[in-house]
């Protein structure tokens, strides 16, 4: 059998570390890219002793070189508390990052999948979002350089297929969640959780009528592994995400439920640029992908509470 040879930038992160458990379960050579800046060595320690997995310490915004036929561009924070801590340092990696990989791509002939995300869609006036959608996005707001770093990315993408003729995938990545999550990330259901577990109250902004869809972790990297080995012709951008709609107070019920937390719902004001709305609309990864999600919130969240006991 002859392995391909894999690299992840962010493999050492949330997504990427499950991505790479993955590839290396189907036989393939890994090797793992991470500055640990928000990726952990421990989501990736019990892959060291397999001989096909390599953990390198290194910048996307740096030049990198190695032999390789695929690569997986993970590499950048992206929870508000860690995109936001260091914007510049964001940009950086969206921007050169990307250039970095798409160089390598170039050179080695690769074959290369930017993890792009829902938020190119910003808050949308659409919904639910298709990829045909332009996006409604502040470029000078709190979050804008993370969602303006990712739809740059995008666009030089599409700039080294068409002039470069790089094999390229872009898949925009909705709500993502699962075991792995950084604790202190300040996403919605890691903070759920560990509130719920620590019986603390539980902050939701606003009213909590804002919606979002949530996917477990599996499900995501099927949606990638299926992207990359879709035929050369179809590029995307496609929507990977779970299209049932929750609001974010019956999420605070549902986690104080499934843990038998003791805590109680109190509210705080909405923060800037916070979308109101974020659903997918998966068609094209239903027809292009055969892709579709299968483990329901209940299940996904279980699995997760579970984890978070065990680092907590």
């Amino acid at each position: 059998m002859s392995r391909k040879k894999i690299l992840v930038t962010g493999g050492a992160g949330f997504v990427g570390s499950h991505l790479c458990e993955r590839l290396l379960n189907e036989g393939n050579e890994v090797y793992c890219l991470d500055n640990f800046f928000t990726g952990q060595k421990q989501n990736v320690v019990h892959l060291l002793d397999n001989p096909y997995f390599e953990l390198i310490r290194h910048d996307v915004t740096a030049p990198f070189f190695i032999e390789t036929d695929e690569i997986y561009n993970l590499a950048c924070p992206a929870s508000p508390i860690h995109y936001q801590y260091n914007a510049i340092k964001t940009m950086k990696t969206s921007v050169m990052g990307a250039i970095n990989m798409l160089g390598l791509a170039k050179r080695v002939n690769a074959k290369i999948l930017q993890a792009s995300t829902s938020e190119v869609y910003g808050d949308p006036l659409v919904h639910p979002q298709p990829e045909s959608y332009w996006g409604h996005v502040n470029p000078i707001g709190e979050r804008a350089c993370y969602d303006e770093g990712k739809r740059s990315a995008e666009t030089l993408f599409i700039n080294y297929h068409k002039q470069n003729n790089v094999k390229i995938k872009i898949i925009r990545i909705f709500n993502t969640y699962g075991p792995k999550m950084h604790p202190n990330d300040g996403r919605v259901v890691s903070n759920f959780i560990v509130q719920a577990l620590q019986n603390q109250d539980i902050t939701v902004y606003g009213q909590g009528n804002q919606t979002r869809s949530f996917q477990y972790v599996d499900d995501l990297v099927e949606g990638m592994i299926r992207l990359m080995n879709s035929k050369d012709s179809f590029t995307g951008p496609v929507n990977v995400g779970n299209p049932n709609e929750f609001t974010i107070l019956e999420l605070a019920q549902k986690v104080i439920e499934l843990t038998g937390s003791k805590s109680r719902i109190i509210y705080q004001p909405l923060p800037s640029d916070d979308p109101m709305q974020r659903q997918p609309d998966i068609s094209i990864a239903k027809k292009e992908l055969d892709w579709s999600p299968k483990v329901n919130l209940d299940e996904g969240l279980i699995k997760t509470i579970d984890f978070f006991k065990s680092i907590i």
